[in-house]
């Protein structure tokens, strides 16, 4: 009885985080047959908690919903945890690169708003960054922007990752170099 219990409890707490979803891009392909062509739909969705995590899943089903439903559940399956500056911007300038395609993503004070393409805008709404300006260099099409802006946002690092990785305390790490700026007043 009490197992019972502990897995409801369990399915609860997984169910409990709700998640937001962007549909990026939809998709006619067709397969041609014997007696024709055969139609069906791609979806690629963004899902994301708005609170530093985010994940980006593809779905095809000969029906519309249906795919958007797939490409949701896969999104959930995939999500990575970003760290997040005053929980609203990056802590660093990152670059990601995917196939041809490769972006920018550069830390902005508050109140400069989302200035990114479509795709990207996606990811970091979902994210739940607030103030950040980016820019896509190469390929246009929505996977490899959507796949570059994952892969720079898991290089994102935190201060206190970086000092927890080193030994050291976040107040060392944020410190300025001392020295150099003693040698440039001389």
């Amino acid at each position: 009885m009490a197992e019972r219990e502990n897995r409801r409890d369990r399915r609860e707490r997984e169910e409990a985080p709700e998640f937001a979803d962007r549909l990026v891009a939809i998709n006619r392909v067709s397969k041609t047959v014997k007696g024709g062509k055969r139609f069906g739909f791609a979806a690629l969705v963004v899902v994301g908690d708005q609170k530093g995590r985010v994940g980006f899943g593809k779905g095809k089903a000969k029906e519309v919903p249906e795919a958007i439903r797939k490409a949701t559940e896969q999104a959930k399956r995939q999500m990575i945890r970003v760290p997040l500056k005053e929980g609203r911007t990056l802590h660093h300038d990152i670059e990601g690169r995917h196939g041809a395609g490769r972006v920018v993503m550069r830390t902005a004070p508050q109140g400069t708003g989302i200035i990114a393409g479509g795709p990207m805008r996606a990811v970091f709404e979902m994210l739940g960054i607030q103030d950040v300006v980016a820019k896509s260099i190469g390929s246009q099409n929505p996977y490899n922007m959507i796949r570059a802006t994952l892969d720079g946002l898991k290089l994102e690092a935190s201060p206190r990752s970086v000092a927890q990785r080193r030994g050291k305390k976040v107040a060392d790490i944020l410190k300025k170099d001392e020295p150099a700026a003693e040698a440039a007043e001389a």
